[in-house]
């Protein structure tokens, strides 16, 4: 929200000389966020002028100046930059006339975007200044000519600053209001809040409107059949009509500025004031052309098919949630979020039918955001807008429009107003000295309740605290702690960490997360964050090893069109990762993201429960339900190897990256869990054929469970993705892992005695998985055996076609001994004859 300084002196005392910084300050102390200043960025000297004569002057290149002799001072005396009276100036534009009082910027003068002004020699005269138009001094987009002052009403005298004539010398501060306090999109709003942070009188501009409760006869109906969750979309319609109007005049200087340091564009005079009077009190308002409307209005739901033209060109669907604004010709306006082209304000609207309205905040997020309608009159509808006050805007818009458009007020009208009342909240004694941690006195305590606007009555052992019609946020007697905190300082909150209660702390399954991404980070590798949406090919290539098809999440209103699945794999993102970083030069990449994926049951249909209001805790029941319409995400984790694990450096050729690596990581992972894995040949369709693994974990009643895999894309997919040809992956059920991971760590007693060291090699079937023969020797060569890995894998000269010689090095130590040679040996000779039982393995000599 942005606040111009001048706007806000008229609501609340401002001290002389009170800057930006000032205000800032002042309004962090309540708790808004400062975001940033903004100001015209001109410096004068900027002076109004009288055009004496100019001189049409034709160019070689095809155009025609102007040259221009200029009064910038009262006849004799010196200009604001102390020059001459008279200046000679050169104008491109034709709209002016002689006699026509201008604003001249002087030299010395510098406009928006640091243009510094000096007397320059130009087609062959030097223009002592320049002749300014509304873009150049940063008040619209008019670029067409410049700005005649007497188009805005003005004739002031020649020489009179033109920066405090336009209110060009205001300045903005801009806040940032969370969502919970809509009242704070107002000047009335900001203006309360400062002078809750200094005590300054706040004065009401809602007060200061002389509403007329006789304004009737206009036919509103309020037709709301089927309420969203129960509420009704309307609850205040407040209708007034003004005729006579000119819509062709210009919107005052102050009016314009004001709008602009606002952030909103000027477009017309009677939408300038609409859109004045939303920022001023905080209720939006919509204007329509009375003779374009046929009969009165009724409010009430859309009927399925039905269309609605906008005001920005769009030709929009309407759904049956959306609220309408309707006449006997159809639907004119979607409630609170924009308005239809057939009653819109145009150059011959003579007579307007003012509309300020109180909508049901969950209808008006939901339409706005259904027809991606992000309006400044739904942002504070969806976030509540003081249902008393529309009737003092209505008002508001009426004064000025009988003061700016010639308009005069008529008594044909209505008002409609069913918003009930805030509920009161009981605040029991010592709840929020004992809620913040600091002894507030009770007349702290109510005085800054009935600050912020609430009205008190006393109850045994408490207060009844009525909140404000403009607060409606204040639903819980820790909400009126929060405002008592704020109100009184939070420099009174003491700065002390508080002790944890016992047995509260992270689960183990949380632990085991953060240990999994601490270890994966500690090896080399980056953690990244992806968007969890993808396309239905992405799924299908990555959700499952095989060919099937897997069942995927797909969104009802997708970010993105092309992406409105919901991952069942964490590969897809983690590769468009690699494909981003390098796209712009980092060739070498060890990344890796834990993260939920989603895995729908096939045959079951999701995200079918209601989600309850937050009023009330949802009951055990409600939970259920929610829990039941949400597919099962488990955690998984993913890894991506992509260009060289080491540099190329003297004496040391670059090491490209490999499943190895994957493979590698995967096993401290596993370590860091204390989880078993074994690692089997696999197949997965997006993973190279002969360089795919299968990650398992024994498991005494499953036999084996599948935790993952890992492997290299395939050549022709990495090419398709625009990646080297080499790139390894990995993905684990991290969840399973965590489930299977054991639950307490036993240490392994340090070796007392030496250990006896052979080797072993095999012949075997080259169809036999190494994997498999190690496990049959660590089976056969028994409890002596202390460590067991391969070595070497030989297929050549000396082994027949269609075998591999499979070397394994061996370690034996004994707890209580020192082994012997025949010891070892024995043992070696068990594993070899188990390897031989099961796989016809013959010991290469």
């Amino acid at each position: 929200m942005r606040i111009p300084i001048s706007w806000l002196a008229e609501f609340v005392a401002l001290p002389a000389g009170t800057t930006v910084a000032d205000i800032h300050a002042a309004l962090v102390k309540v708790g808004l966020e400062e975001e940033g200043s903004h100001d015209f960025d001109i410096a004068g000297p900027v002076v109004v002028g009288e055009v004496l004569e100019f001189g049409e002057e034709p160019q070689t290149n095809g155009k025609t100046i102007r040259w221009c002799s200029v009064r910038v001072a009262p006849a004799g005396q010196s200009a604001a930059d102390g020059g001459a009276d008279v200046r000679g100036i050169v104008c491109g534009a034709h709209n002016f006339f002689v006699g026509d009082k201008v604003v001249v910027t002087l030299p010395g003068a510098v406009l928006p975007g640091g243009f510094a002004i000096a007397a320059r020699k130009t087609y062959g005269h030097v223009s002592d200044g320049m002749i300014a138009s509304a873009r150049e001094l940063g008040l619209g987009d008019d670029h067409d000519g410049i700005l005649r002052l007497t188009t805005l009403g003005l004739d002031p005298e020649v020489g009179t600053d033109a920066l405090s004539l336009l209110s060009l010398d205001d300045a903005a501060v801009e806040v940032n209001v969370t969502p919970d306090r809509g009242y704070a999109f107002s000047i009335r709003g900001i203006a309360r809040e400062y002078a809750h942070a200094t005590g300054a009188v706040f004065r009401d501009p809602a007060a200061a409107v002389s509403v007329d409760a006789e304004s009737d006869g206009f036919s509103v109906e309020i037709d709301d059949r089927a309420p969203v969750r129960g509420r009704v979309g309307a609850t205040v319609f407040v209708t007034r009509v003004v005729r006579g109007v000119d819509p062709t005049l210009p919107s005052p200087a102050w009016l314009v500025s004001r709008l602009k340091l606002a952030g909103i564009r000027s477009i017309s005079l009677i939408v300038d004031i609409s859109n004045y009077v939303m920022l001023e009190l905080g209720q939006p308002i919509h204007t329509y052309d009375l003779d374009r409307l046929s009969g009165g209005l009724v409010v009430r739901r859309a009927e399925p098919g039905e269309t609605l033209a906008t005001l920005d060109g769009q030709t929009r669907k309407l759904d049956p949630e959306d609220l309408l604004i309707t006449d006997d010709s159809g639907a004119i306006g979607l409630a609170g979020v924009m308005g239809g082209a057939a009653t819109e304000i145009s150059d011959e609207t003579t007579n307007v039918l003012v509309e300020a309205a109180n909508f049901d905040p969950v209808s008006i997020a939901r339409t706005a955001r259904r027809h991606k309608l992000p309006s400044e009159a739904a942002k504070r509808f969806e976030r509540g807008v003081d249902p008393e006050v529309a009737a003092a805007a209505a008002a508001r818009v009426v004064q000025l429009l009988e003061e700016l458009a010639g308009g005069r007020a008529d008594s044909l009208g209505s008002t409609y107003h069913a918003h009930d009342e805030l509920p009161p909240i009981f605040l029991p004694d010592a709840y929020i000295s004992g809620l913040i941690g600091v002894d507030y006195t009770e007349a702290e305590i109510t005085s800054s309740l009935i600050e912020i606007g609430a009205t008190l009555e006393y109850a045994r052992d408490g207060l009844l605290v009525s909140p404000p019609s403009w607060r409606p946020d204040l639903t819980h007697k820790s909400t009126l702690a929060e405002e008592v905190a704020r109100i009184v300082g939070y420099s009174r909150i003491p700065s002390e960490v508080p002790v944890a209660p016992p047995g509260r702390g992270y689960t183990r399954e949380q632990k085991l997360r953060r240990l999994a991404a601490e270890t994966l980070a500690a090896s080399g590798s980056t953690e990244v964050l992806v968007y969890p949406f993808v396309s239905s090919a992405s799924n299908d290539l990555f959700g499952a090893p095989g060919h099937e098809t897997v069942a995927a999440v797909k969104l009802a209103n997708p970010i993105d069109g092309e992406v409105p699945f919901l991952r069942t794999s964490l590969l897809p993102g983690l590769i468009d990762v690699a494909r981003r970083n390098l796209s712009r030069g980092l060739t070498d990449l060890a990344v890796f993201e834990i993260g939920a994926v989603f895995r729908p049951e096939s045959g079951v249909t999701y995200g079918v429960a209601e989600v309850p209001l937050g009023a009330a805790l949802p009951s055990a029941e409600t939970l259920a339900e929610l829990n039941a319409s949400i597919p099962p995400q488990p955690w998984h984790v993913g890894l991506l190897f992509v260009g060289n694990s080491i540099e190329k450096q003297p004496g040391q050729p670059a090491v490209h990256v490999g499943i190895s690596d994957a493979l590698d990581t995967v096993r401290v992972l596993a370590t860091a869990l204390d989880v078993p894995i074994e690692i089997r040949q696999g197949t997965h369709k997006a993973l190279h054929p002969g360089r795919t693994a299968e990650i398992v974990v024994p498991a005494a009643a499953a036999g084996v469970v599948h935790v993952g895999y890992v492997g290299e894309l395939l050549p022709v997919l990495a090419d398709e993705f625009d990646l080297p040809r080499v790139v390894a992956v990995a993905e684990l059920d991290l969840g399973l892992l965590i489930e299977l991971a054991a639950r307490s760590v036993q240490a392994t007693p340090l070796a007392g005695y030496p250990a006896a060291t052979q080797d072993v090699s095999l012949v075997v079937a080259d169809s036999v998985p190494a994997a498999e023969v190690l496990r049959a020797v660590e089976s056969g060569a028994g409890d002596l055996l202390e460590s067991i890995r391969l070595v070497d894998d030989y297929r050549g000269t000396g082994i027949d076609a269609g075998f591999k010689s499979l070397t394994f090095a061996l370690r034996f130590r004994a707890s209580d001994r020192t082994l012997t040679a025949a010891e070892a040996s024995e043992a070696r000779v068990a594993g070899a004859a188990e390897a031989s039982r099961r796989f016809g393995a013959t010991v290469r000599e």
